[in-house]
C-alpha cells in the first residue's frame, strides 16, 4: 500500500493558531455560561461547559506541543513527542465524561421543563457560533498532520454544530414555546461528541499499546524486504507508532552470504527508503545476521 507524503504545515503557525484558539474559546465559554445562567438555558450552559472543556483541552494541547519539542535525553531517548498522545487521550476522556454528565442533566429537564429567556440565549449563541467558526478556520489545515490537533479540531467542530443547534432551539422556543427542545439539543450534542471522540480514543489506545498502524501488514513488509537483492529473510519484527506521525520498524535481517559492513549498507539504505516510500515508516533499525538466531519466528514471542 502506497502512502502519500503530506506536506507538514509550519510548526510556528500551528502553535500560534492554537494559542489564539485557546483564549478565544475561554472567552466564548465565559460568555455562554453567563448567558446560560441568565436565560436559564441548559443547552447554552452545556455549550459553555463544552467550550470550557475544549479550551482547557486545547491549552493542554498547546503546552504538550511545546514540551514535545524538547530534545531527547539519556533518560528520555525518544524525546517527549508522545506527550501529545497522552494529552489527546486526556482530552477525549474528559469530553466523554462531561457529555455523560450533561445527558443526565438533560434527563432531569425532560422530567421538569423550565421556561427559557430565549432572546439573550439567541444573542449569546450567535456570538458563540461566530467565534467557533473562526477557531475551526484557524486549526483546519493543521488537523490532518497531528492527532492532538485533530482532537482539538473535532472539539471545535462539535462546538460549532452545538452552537447551530442552540440557535435553532432558541428560535423554536421563542416562537412555539417548545422548552423541551432545550434538553433534547443537549442530548443530541452530547451523543454526537461521544461518537466523534470514540475514534480518538481508539487511535490513542493503539499508539500507547505500540500497535502497528492498521494499514501496515507485517507479511507485506516481509515480502518487500525479501525482494531486496542479497536478503534471505527477516525475523523478530517489531512495528509500532511512537506518535501519529512517527512509525518505527526493527527486525533481524538474514543475509544470503557473509558480507562486510560496507557491503551491507546499500542494502540497509534500499530497505529504509522503500519502507518509507511504500509504508510511511520513517525510523528503521536492522540487525544483520547469517544463521545466528536459534529461532527465526517472524514475530518473536516474548516470555
Amino acid at each position: 500500500m502506497m502512502h502519500q507524503i503530506k506536506s507538514i504545515p509550519s510548526a510556528k503557525n500551528e502553535s500560534r493558531n492554537l494559542f489564539i484558539t485557546v483564549w478565544l474559546n475561554f472567552t466564548i465559554a465565559i460568555a455562554e455560561l453567563i448567558g446560560g445562567v441568565f436565560s436559564n438555558s441548559l443547552s447554552l450552559i452545556s455549550d459553555a461547559l463544552h467550550n470550557l472543556s475544549d479550551a482547557t483541552a486545547m491549552l493542554i494541547t498547546y503546552i504538550a506541543l511545546k514540551v514535545s519539542k524538547k530534545k531527547a535525553t539519556e533518560k528520555h531517548t525518544f524525546g517527549y513527542k508522545r506527550i501529545q498522545i497522552l494529552a489527546a487521550l486526556f482530552n477525549a476522556v474528559t469530553l466523554v465524561v462531561i457529555c455523560i454528565f450533561l445527558i443526565f442533566e438533560a434527563y432531569d429537564r425532560f422530567q421538569d421543563p423550565q421556561t427559557i429567556k430565549t432572546t439573550p440565549m439567541l444573542i449569546v449563541a450567535v456570538i458563540g457560533l461566530i467565534a467557533n467558526l473562526i477557531s475551526v478556520l484557524l486549526l483546519h489545515k493543521f488537523s490532518a498532520a497531528n492527532l492532538n490537533i485533530k482532537a482539538a479540531y473535532l472539539h471545535l467542530i462539535g462546538d460549532t454544530l452545538s452552537s447551530v443547534a442552540v440557535i435553532v432551539g432558541a428560535i423554536l422556543m421563542m416562537y412555539f414555546g417548545w422548552y423541551w427542545v432545550d434538553p433534547l439539543i443537549t442530548v443530541l450534542i452530547s451523543l454526537y461528541i461521544i461518537k466523534e471522540t470514540y475514534h480518538i480514543l481508539v487511535e490513542t489506545y493503539r499508539i500507547l499499546m505500540q500497535s502497528a498502524p492498521g494499514s501496515i501488514k507485517v507479511e507485506e513488509l516481509r515480502t518487500f524486504v525479501k525482494s531486496v537483492e542479497g536478503v534471505k529473510d527477516i525475523h523478530h519484527v517489531h512495528v509500532w507508532s511512537l506518535t501519529d506521525q512517527q512509525i518505527h520498524f526493527e527486525a533481524h535481517i538474514e543475509f544470503l552470504e557473509d558480507l562486510k559492513i560496507s557491503e551491507c549498507q546499500p542494502v540497509y539504505r534500499q530497505i529504509s527508503q522503500g519502507l518509507e516510500h511504500k509504508y510511511g515508516i520513517n525510523h528503521v533499525t536492522l540487525q544483520a545476521e547469517l544463521a545466528f538466531c536459534a529461532d527465526e519466528e517472524l514475530i518473536k514471542k516474548l516470555e
